[in-house]
């Protein structure tokens, strides 16, 4: 783009200008820089600088004589001085661009084709292969095979350039691929099962989920390739993926519980308790006897304010079952719904059942408290703080020590 100022300042003109005058500052500066009377070893400094100036007159004589009364207005320059600059950042911008990512090539270069250097020009190798470790990568054309190390310690590396760019990586973990034969569908659900196994181990379940969509892709009704799915994308954060994953494991698993206990708690992680509740009362429907079911639907029913609705469920899966998670469950439910005494009793057949628990004495001394049965509070948060520090339990004890009524001897003693 031509820079109109820059031109006026090699011409040492200001604006506004007309052709006459680009014609005097073209003559002036034609004699100050003409090669004839340069120093000596100046000369073709001299001609490039009055080429430059030559350039930039011509194109200052045709915008003037295209110029509305043949004059270039200021404002016109100032126009043309910013166009100029933003067409210099432009270009700026991309040749930092074109750097960076000639950089990052360099870079990926360096850590996956440390063999390039030593590349034959006729290699021997015309095997294609894949990487069992990266399957995603498809088929590639192996290139070279080399060694490193010596004596017991030698290892076998394979360069081998994929659609993504060249990869070096362990001969070992090449499958060669016969074109001539199908690829059998089991083999690429192992393949990718195995790699996204890896993923999860890794703890990229990002990863892991895209690997294994090409597991689903080859066996659409494969439970555990459903599984493993779901839980990938689960971990990843992709929760409504997780959810269709979880559907379709549903589907193709239907004499089991475990995908809609799975569908019911991603619903939750995604707020959307209505699908929740119901995927988990679906489970109670289909499995009666599921104990974790019914209490699911307990606490679920709690989230919403559904207490009686709740309290029958925390019911049956206490008859089922009975534990103190549950009963622990059901002593909110209690205390929510006003029934202090089958709360209290609740939180009591609590800590009965796991006499260790801290939860469940201090779910009992906080039922204790609403009732006058003050001595038996202090016991219940006694033994609570005794298995684990309480700040709750803690004020809750102070609270109850200053409700009780003074003792002759606590107010003599007060008294003098």
């Amino acid at each position: 783009m031509f820079d109109l100022e820059q031109a006026l300042l090699l011409l040492e003109l200001e604006a506004p200008f007309d052709k006459r005058q680009v014609q005097l500052a073209r003559r002036q500066l034609a004699k100050r820089w003409h090669p004839d009377i340069a120093p000596a070893g100046r000369q073709n400094e001299h001609q490039r600088h009055l080429q430059a100036i030559n350039e930039a007159a011509d194109q200052l004589e045709r915008l003037a004589e295209s110029s509305r009364g043949g004059t270039v207005s200021r404002a016109a320059v100032k126009v043309s001085s910013k166009a100029a600059q933003r067409a210099r950042e432009e270009e700026g911008r991309r040749a930092y661009e074109a750097e960076q990512r000639a950089r990052a090539y360099e870079a990926d270069r360096e850590q996956h084709d440390p063999f390039g250097s030593r590349v034959p020009d006729h290699s021997v190798v015309h095997r294609y292969a894949r990487c069992l470790s990266y399957p995603e990568w498809g088929v590639g054309s192996v290139t070279g095979i080399y060694f490193s190390g010596d004596g017991d310690d030698v290892q076998q590396w394979a360069r081998i350039t994929f659609n993504l760019g060249v990869r070096t990586v362990p001969a070992g973990s090449l499958q060669f691929v016969d074109f001539t034969r199908p690829d059998p569908g089991a083999e690429r659900v192992q393949r990718f099962m195995v790699a996204a196994q890896h993923a999860l181990a890794e703890g990229n379940a990002a990863l892991a989920a895209r690997r294994l969509v090409y597991a689903r892709d080859a066996a659409p009704r494969d439970p555990a390739v459903l599984r493993l799915l779901t839980v990938a994308f689960w971990q990843s954060g992709d929760l409504p993926a997780a959810a269709r994953a979880a559907r379709d494991w549903a589907r193709a698993e239907r004499d089991r519980p475990t995908a809609e206990r799975y569908a019911s708690r991603i619903y939750e992680d995604m707020r959307a308790l209505d699908l929740a509740i119901e995927t988990a009362e679906h489970l109670t429907e289909r499995f009666p006897d599921d104990v974790s079911g019914w209490s699911r639907v307990g606490r679920l029913r709690l989230r919403v304010g559904r207490i009686s609705e709740a309290i029958d469920a925390l019911r049956q899966a206490h008859n089922l079952e009975p534990s103190a998670e549950v009963l622990l469950d059901l002593a909110l439910a209690h205390h929510l719904s006003g029934d202090i005494g089958a709360e209290v009793s609740a939180a009591h057949a609590a800590t009965r059942l796991d006499p260790e628990s801290s939860r469940a004495w201090s779910s009992y001394a906080h039922a204790l408290a609403r009732t006058a049965r003050i001595q038996e509070c202090l016991a219940a948060c006694e033994k609570a703080l005794s298995l684990g520090h309480d700040p709750e339990v803690s004020d809750l004890s102070r609270r109850v020590r200053a409700m009780m009524p003074a003792t002759i001897e606590q107010q003599s003693a007060a008294a003098a």
